[in-house]
């Protein structure tokens, strides 16, 4: 607790990921129509589920994750934003009021979380590097079991880094290190 000239101010703070200030978990209604709908539809038809059910962001996690498995990663990036944006209406709407646990254990909720995950993923691939490290912190929040959870689910961590790359693909960060080295006399 902090005093200041405007009073008292409670503040929270935990390394261990704690639930220091007794925050609610934000559990979201079950869409079974979106799940069955996923289940009976091939990889190529997601994209009538999503235009069937355009609120849903599990629907928009799974057509990102297709376009991710397809190399389309552009489009990728694009639909996991749009599942993002619509699991925050979500969540809002649940009562979230963000930060707080978005429990992966509670099935409705995953569908935020993966969209979540994809867009991480897809900022990674793309370079945004604050974009990747804001979605790590807010997935972590969110339930710290997501990242690896989802990471060991695609069995390919080569396609799903811990972290963006340092340096574009294609850029030469620097010259070669005998480049450095001076030979001669001293």
């Amino acid at each position: 607790m902090l005093n200041s000239r405007f009073g008292a101010v409670l503040v929270g703070f935990s390394v261990t990921g704690a639930n220091l200030l007794d925050q609610p978990e934000t559990l979201l209604p079950a869409e079974p129509e979106v799940t069955e709908a996923l289940s009976r539809t091939g990889m190529q038809d997601i994209a009538t589920v999503v235009a069937a059910h355009p609120k849903s962001s599990l629907a928009w996690a799974a057509l990102a994750d297709v376009t991710h498995s397809q190399g389309r990663l552009l489009e990728a990036y694009a639909y996991a934003r749009v599942g993002y944006h619509r699991g925050l209406d979500a969540l809002r709407k649940a009562g979230w009021r963000g930060q707080g646990p978005i429990p992966w254990s509670h099935a409705p909720n995953r569908g935020v979380l993966r969209a979540l995950f994809a867009l991480r993923r897809a900022a990674a691939e793309i370079g945004e590097t604050d974009e990747f490290e804001r979605l790590t912190e807010f997935l972590n929040g969110a339930d710290a079991t997501v990242i690896p959870l989802l990471r060991s689910e695609s069995d390919d961590s080569q396609k799903f880094p811990a972290a963006p790359p340092a340096v574009s693909p294609g850029e030469d960060p620097a010259p070669p290190t005998a480049a450095f080295f001076i030979q001669g006399e001293n």
